[in-house]
């Protein structure tokens, strides 16, 4: 039998399958110690912030050792599975005999690979990989809001401690804190002294979740009552359940989520307008294209006329697809609309977007909604076509609802809501006859998007559902 050596063992590490990811989780594995593997064949399915990634191995030889179990969170750069390209024999390693974890074999560097982190978009470290740091027991639910709702009426929480004995370390390296704008301006408006909170992100960044657990530390603690008047304990009834809740665990897309929309939502200041219109011509138009042999084997349905609607409106009115330039203090207009469509998956809520999609025609629109939804519910959007999105719709009205107030997805200008199609008494040519109505809400970023702009991008949507013959009209 052929004895493998340490020198034709070769790591494959995790990639940063996205700009900017530092982390992801591995969802599923391909391949068992043992396995041959050829160059191009996927190991692994893994869940990044942003979606769910299959990846391929770039060797070919025998499995060796995997070095993470489904489910674990494995930081970019470590190595996860190690391949003998020597063939040597398929028997796994002893586990003495693996590498550890934190400190993966070296691989030939690259070119670029001197690449240094920066505080945003930053990539992979030249450094030797190692384990992030685990957290602290979480803070509860309850303080953590207590101390957000302290900020928002007004009242600043208690100064952490001063002394030298009572401050946290703070970690080696420059003396301003590294952070990103977004996570400096959080800091700043709920108070807290960056240099006070101690960064768990890689290379010493500090992230949102540091300073929201720097808020709740400084929240003085509740004092409990006197031993004497403390009630003796009561046992549980025999019928009190112990399984009544549930905890999940928020990482991957749903952690990726409620963080952008937390800070989109202290970021940019919303604003939200609503129309109720009639659309039943649109519903009419809806079954004549279902018809027509152009849109044969495509997907016809009203969010197809609806998203063409909006980009004649953005066309009517290009100021709107812009975005805030926080460090140059620009307004940045975009002369392309990649449209982004919000769709609920099984790891929670991503918004695919489609690429210069004011640039296609109505059933060239019509294929990229379906490839879209297609492969969102199958979980295999990438990355890359969640970024860069300029303008957003979502659609809450598959769920019977009548509208909302859409929260700005990070870096984009205006979101559209779309309420149920449904039913009304609706007054029509001077008599109330029922009709198709639908409400739409859109909410847009008041820095670079005024009332005035905002109104009319709503209201050119309006009008052209109501009269979707202003599709050809107003081209």
């Amino acid at each position: 039998m052929t004895t493998m050596t340490e020198a034709s063992v070769r790591e494959f590490k995790m990639p940063d399958v996205g700009e900017g990811l530092t982390e992801a989780e591995i969802l599923k594995w391909y391949v068992q110690p043992g396995d041959t593997v050829t160059d191009g064949q996927v190991v692994c399915e893994v869940e990044t912030a942003k979606a769910a990634v299959e990846l391929p191995i770039p060797y070919d030889g025998v499995v060796r050792d995997l070095h993470f179990p489904e489910g674990t969170t494995v930081d970019v750069g470590t190595a996860i599975i190690a391949v003998d390209v020597g063939g040597g024999s398929a028997a796994p390693a002893p586990a003495a005999e693996r590498p550890a974890a934190a400190e993966p074999a070296e691989e030939p560097k690259a070119a670029g690979s001197g690449r240094q982190p920066v505080l945003v978009g930053y990539g992979v470290a030249t450094s030797s990989t190692r384990r992030r740091p685990r957290k602290g027991p979480e803070v509860p639910v309850q303080q953590a809001s207590a101390a957000i709702q302290t900020e928002l009426n007004g009242h600043a929480p208690a100064a952490p401690a001063a002394t030298p004995a009572a401050a946290p370390a703070a970690p080696a390296g420059p003396e301003r804190p590294l952070a990103k704008p977004p996570v400096r301006k959080l800091a700043k408006d709920l108070g807290v002294d960056l240099t006070t909170v101690v960064p768990t992100g890689p290379d010493g960044i500090i992230t949102r979740e540091d300073v929201h657990a720097a808020v709740a530390a400084a929240v003085p603690a509740v004092p409990e009552p006197q031993a004497a008047s403390a009630p003796a304990a009561v046992e549980a009834p025999a019928s009190y359940d112990t399984t009544r809740e549930t905890r999940i665990p928020v990482k991957g897309v749903r952690k990726a989520t409620a963080a952008a929309m937390v800070g989109s939502a202290f970021t940019a200041p919303h604003v939200t307008e609503f129309v109720t219109v009639d659309v039943t011509r649109t519903m009419k138009l809806v079954e004549e294209l279902k018809a027509d042999k152009e849109f044969t084997g495509l997907r016809v349905n009203p969010l197809l006329l609806i998203a063409k609607a909006l980009l004649v409106a953005i066309r009517r009115n290009p100021d709107v697809n812009a975005s805030w330039d926080e460090a140059a203090q620009e307004i940045v207009v975009k002369h392309y609309v990649n449209l982004g469509i919000a769709a609920a998956t099984p790891r929670g809520l991503i918004v695919p977007n489609i690429k210069d999609a004011h640039a296609k025609t109505l059933p060239q629109l019509a294929e990229s909604l379906g490839e879209l939804v297609a492969t969102a519910r199958d979980g295999k959007t990438s990355p890359a076509a969640m970024q860069g999105g300029t303008v957003t719709i979502t659609n809450v009205g598959v769920f019977g609802v009548d509208t909302g107030t859409p929260i700005l997805n990070p870096g984009e200008s205006a979101i559209l809501a779309v309420g149920a199609i449904k039913p009304q008494p609706w007054v029509h040519k001077g008599k109330v006859k029922p009709r198709q109505v639908t409400t739409l809400a859109l909410s847009f970023d008041h820095r670079l998007v005024d009332g005035e702009l905002g109104s009319k991008v709503l209201a050119d949507v309006a009008a052209i559902l109501e009269q979707p013959k202003r599709l050809i009209t107003w081209a």
